[in-house]
């Protein structure tokens, strides 16, 4: 994993957050991660980068992070949360129920349906978020 300051790093630094360096660790594998791990991945991640990393150092570290809003929290329905950086643009997310493989995906559509029905209701949307849960055409639901 590349020594160059990851953007989680450089966000914490921006918020004056003090960087030790398993949180450096943990910072780099959620940067660089291109999927939405939960702790006990991210723990096999950093850990094997530096084994005097414990799973609960991720658990505060993580906690931090998302305390100070950089990074998001996801509950994709299998009980586990997943994190991922806060992204600069908003996205929705697909979840496939059979691999549980999470696809990001943006669509001008969905967005532009979503403030015209909050808007007829009288309404305007100051955050949302879109999970899809799929299974693959040609399989049935569980």
């Amino acid at each position: 994993m590349s020594e160059k300051t990851s953007a989680i790093e450089e966000a914490c630094l921006a918020k004056g957050m003090r960087m030790t360096e398993q949180r450096r660790v943990i910072a780099r594998v959620l940067s660089h991660a291109e999927d939405h791990p939960d702790v006990e991945e991210l723990y096999a991640r950093a850990s094997a980068i530096d084994d005097n990393i414990s799973i609960s150092t991720v658990y505060r570290t993580v906690k931090m992070f998302e305390d100070a809003g950089i990074i998001a929290r996801h509950e994709f329905g299998d009980g586990r949360s997943r994190y991922e950086p806060v992204p600069d643009e908003h996205h929705d997310h697909l979840i496939d129920l059979r691999s549980g493989r999470v696809v990001e995906f943006r669509s001008e559509e969905i967005e532009r349906l979503q403030e015209e029905i909050a808007r007829k209701l009288g309404y305007r949307i100051v955050g949302h978020r879109l999970e899809l849960y799929v299974l693959p055409l040609d399989e049935e639901a569980p």
